[in-house]
């Protein structure tokens, strides 16, 4: 009987590539049988990735359906009648599989995809606490990790000086190794990067001896970032490449900076701005004058303007944090409360007295 393929997978005759795989992975993982999915719809999903998924036989079944594809229709290199999982079965490429393919590869026995390859070294988070000032203006951080490095003799190459590479004789020097089990679906042939080369496909000829040919080796490390101005507290700044290095041939990960800022005793940021509050003398607010404020920049005169109210919010402009992805600065905001001295002279008093007196 003639499959559909696309409603199989749940994707339009136009789908991309990407589409046809995305909603293979995804299907997969819903109908898998060690998670409790159904083994028939399990065994349609990959039956229809295995056309869909390919172009040259995806044009075929376009133009004659999945018969071409059934009763050993595309011979002993297609399926060779994949109804049944007869004569070779099918084939998956793990490294292409992503996570689906830890999953496939931990039910057919091969220890899983990416697991098995070790193409990219762990990441490394660290916690660093900046000063208020520092997240402003930003500043040069040192940070001092204890990780897998390449090697310092070979420069992670893990060759002796001198000595060239050899074809690996683990995969040939293919670059990749494809192996075949027998399963509950047929024969799977299951295709992953070689571990031995890391999919370069060569090797070195004679080992670093420092390092034992794994180039990498395990030892102190500083390295000094620059933190860029504006910076907020619980942003993340990845450094490329200064994770875990894993070895020969493969790419090391990241390092990731969690930001921490100490808050300040007088400031308080909200985004790009800054708020501040200051006590002005009640003789300054009634009458008006200048008073000196800080700021982050260092202290600025604040003119108040006579008869100004307690509470009143004054804007200083430029002069809060900087943006962090854009020119300029966000403004700094200055909150004016009135100061009334409770210890007071006789003239302050009788001045005072005769304020009230006055209405005022």
């Amino acid at each position: 009987m003639s499959k559909d393929y696309y409603d199989i997978l749940g994707v339009p005759k136009g789908a991309t590539a990407d589409d046809v795989k995305k909603a293979f992975r995804r299907l997969a993982h819903e109908h898998h049988p060690d998670k409790g999915g159904d083994q028939q719809k399990f065994k349609d999903i990959n039956e229809a990735y295995q056309v869909l998924g390919d172009a040259e036989k995806r044009a075929t079944y376009d133009r004659f359906g999945s018969a071409a594809f059934e009763q050993g229709g595309m011979g002993t290199g297609g399926f060779g009648g994949f109804g049944g999982f007869q004569q070779g079965g099918f084939n998956i490429n793990m490294d292409d599989m992503g996570d689906l393919g830890d999953i496939l590869g931990g039910m057919f026995g091969f220890g899983g995809g990416r697991g098995a390859r070790h193409s990219r070294g762990q990441d490394i988070h660290v916690d660093v606490t900046l000063e208020f000032q520092e997240a402003v203006f930003g500043a040069t951080k040192t940070v001092k990790l204890y990780k897998h490095d390449a090697c310092t003799e070979c420069g992670g190459s893990g060759a002796a000086k001198g000595s060239g590479a050899v074809p690996c004789k683990d995969c040939g020097g293919n670059g990749s190794v494809t192996k075949t089990q027998r399963t509950m679906f047929g024969n799977v042939q299951i295709q992953q990067t070689c571990s031995e080369c890391h999919g370069r496909g060569k090797v070195p000829e004679t080992l670093c001896a420092t390092c034992k040919g794994l180039g990498i080796e395990r030892r102190h490390k500083e390295i000094s970032i620059a933190i860029p101005a504006g910076i907020s507290e619980g942003e993340t700044i990845r450094v490329a490449g200064e994770g875990e290095h894993p070895g020969r041939g493969a790419n090391p990960g990241d390092l990731f900076l969690r930001i921490h800022v100490r808050p300040h005793r007088t400031f308080t940021r909200e985004g790009s701005d800054i708020h501040s509050v200051v006590q002005a003398p009640y003789s300054m607010v009634a009458l008006g004058g200048s008073i000196a404020v800080a700021t982050v920049d260092g202290d600025v005169d604040l003119k108040i303007p006579a008869g100004a109210q307690s509470g009143t919010v004054f804007t200083l402009r430029g002069k809060g944090v900087p943006f962090l992805r854009s020119r300029g600065r966000g403004d700094h905001f200055v909150t004016i409360q009135t100061r009334v001295d409770t210890k007071m002279s006789r003239e302050q008093r009788e001045l005072l007295e005769k304020l009230r007196n006055a209405g005022l």
